[in-house]
């Protein structure tokens, strides 16, 4: 089922642009690969279960799936053959602000080449370039 918010302080928000890259969620934090988003989009909450279910369907229940992306943006719009001035439309679905750089999916307890093969099942699902990257174990 398609992910969407519990509660929001408001229903209608307007679509701004996306600008810049990822400063936050940019690096592999929960698992040992993940996708990296290489372009900006929004993600609808069907494309990230459609991810999600595809990863998991190949690993077969082995390892363990982080999603990184919520869809917190509602996205409205009025329906077709409907005439001007009747206001903004109401939500028709949810989705998730992805800038370049944004990790949105991560892998664990699978090997290198597993985890490949899963994310890229999964990138198939995405609307925008992704890579595969590795987490980075820095110097403490």
């Amino acid at each position: 089922m398609a992910q969407m918010p519990k509660r929001m302080k408001y229903r209608k928000t307007q679509r701004g642009r996306i600008r810049g890259f990822a400063t936050q969620g940019n690096t592999v934090a929960f698992g040992e690969f993940g996708l990296q988003a290489l372009g900006p989009a929004w993600l609808t909450g069907r494309q990230i279960e459609a991810g999600r279910v595809a990863a998991n369907h190949f690993l077969k229940g082995e390892g363990k799936i982080w999603i990184r992306a919520f869809p917190h943006k509602p996205i409205t719009s009025t329906p077709a053959e409907t005439r001007m001035g009747k206001g903004k439309g109401e939500p028709e679905y949810y989705a998730a602000v992805v800038k370049p750089g944004m990790i949105i999916y991560e892998v664990a307890g699978v090997t290198e080449e597993l985890a490949k093969t899963a994310l890229n099942r999964t990138a198939h699902k995405m609307p925008f370039r992704v890579r595969f990257v590795k987490r980075r174990h820095g110097v403490v």
